[in-house]
């Protein structure tokens, strides 16, 4: 559905700078992602601490893109 977001509440449109920018932010944050993955493949990793890296870097990335969205929900 085209401009669905214009159905959402607390959503407004968006520049294509803006979009450019929160696809810039979500690829890197796949990228981010993946290398968390790696990490848990590696011998003697501490799985506790790349679970807190990820939950940490994963609210960063969330974090970035509302800074762009700036969404008026809470």
């Amino acid at each position: 559905m085209e401009n669905q977001h214009k159905l959402i509440a607390g959503y407004r449109e968006l520049t294509q700078e803006e979009i450019g920018t929160m696809n810039a932010i979500k690829r890197l944050a796949n990228e981010v992602g993946a290398l968390c993955d790696g990490l848990a493949t590696l011998e003697n990793s501490d799985p506790r601490w790349i679970a807190i890296g990820k939950t940490d870097l994963q609210k960063g990335f969330m974090a970035l893109v509302r800074a762009i969205a700036r969404p008026e929900s809470f």
